[in-house]
């Protein structure tokens, strides 16, 4: 275990800086959490999490994939890519950092998808333990420890230090970069706080929340439950949830004529949306209800029926807090759970 003295924090930024981009989260100048490129003097946010997820440094919400210029009739095409730049990304809760092994088990698979390996190759994530959940945190219902977070280096922050404990070889090139700015200690204190941070979630209003008979056994079941049409009833179809969801992955890809030439890109898309996948044939999930059973679908049986039981969601809560009619993965989940199947 390695400490640092919090009074030496803006120190430690700017010693990883020197070697590559960092990020951290900060509030912009609406109040808002966001991950922000570190300069000297901004600050972190004392909020718990970001209002966006860290998922944007690897699936970025839109990407130039590919340049078509047009002469007569020769079509030159160009590959827009070039070398991803080092960086960090600092202060990443433990719901965000599981949040990337998801999407490595949807981008990373064959056919590996290039541009997101690339980020995940270049980019180093470290960590922050909570202190303070939220009412709206029910990571543990997905196995998460929020006082224990994934990631490159793990950190803990108290009154007084920073704590850092390395977890791959990306973590410890970090650390070792960072020389006499650290020292070792032993983990009491990081101990303590844990102990903590575990009674509070233990607490939490969803604490219990239980994902029993979600799995690819009750498909049907779940899928023709009579409970989709009252659940969906006031959906807006909006997309919020989707947006703000560190694990969805849906994009669309659309050409930009340039005038010049032709780009291609691709953006984030939600199931949520009446023309999502929409074809010469039309749309293949017509209503509301459809689409919105899809979402709930995918995340709690489609996704860990076909991942090993890794459900798709992280219960960060963002769904919980953004959702314009209140309506989320938990009230789903306990809607259609337990003893209903």
């Amino acid at each position: 275990m390695l400490k640092l003295s919090l009074d030496r924090l803006n120190d430690l930024f700017a010693a990883v800086a020197a070697d590559q981009v960092l990020y951290i989260p900060a509030d912009d100048a609406s109040g808002q959490a966001r991950f922000q490129r570190w300069h000297d003097g901004l600050e972190m946010t004392g909020a718990l999490n970001t209002v966006r997820s860290a998922k944007d440094f690897f699936f970025p919400q839109t990407e130039n994939l590919v340049d078509f210029k047009l002469k007569g009739k020769e079509i030159e095409i160009i590959d827009p890519r070039t070398e991803h730049e080092d960086f960090v990304i600092f202060g990443v809760r433990a719901c965000d950092a599981r949040s990337f092994t998801i999407l490595d088990k949807v981008f990373l698979v064959d056919p590996v998808d290039s541009y997101y390996q690339s980020r995940r190759e270049h980019g180093t994530v470290v960590t922050m333990a909570c202190t303070q959940p939220e009412e709206t945190c029910f990571c543990t219902a997905f196995g998460i420890d929020a006082a224990a977070p994934e990631g490159d280096c793990s950190c803990w922050m108290d009154d007084t230090s920073l704590y850092l404990q390395p977890q791959t070889d990306k973590g410890q090139r970090l650390v070792d970069h960072l020389g006499d700015l650290l020292q070792t200690c032993d983990d009491s204190a990081v101990a303590a706080q844990q102990q903590s941070t575990r009674a509070v979630l233990e607490k939490l209003p969803f604490a219990n929340l239980s994902l029993d008979g979600f799995d690819g056994e009750h498909l049907l079941e779940l899928f023709d439950s009579e409970k989709w049409a009252e659940l969906s009833e006031a959906c807006l179809g909006c997309g919020t949830c989707t947006f703000v969801c560190p694990t969805c992955q849906c994009y669309d890809i659309k050409d930009f004529d340039t005038g010049s030439g032709i780009q291609r890109f691709r953006c984030w898309d939600s199931c949520m949306y009446s023309d999502f996948t929409k074809m010469a044939h039309g749309n293949p999930r017509l209503t509301q209800l459809e689409r919105f059973r899809q979402r709930f679908m995918h995340k709690l049986v489609y996704f860990p029926a076909n991942n090993e039981g890794e459900y798709g969601c992280v219960g960060c809560g963002r769904c919980l807090s953004k959702c314009p009619i209140s309506m989320n993965i938990v009230k789903v989940a306990k809607s259609l759970g337990g003893e209903n199947l």
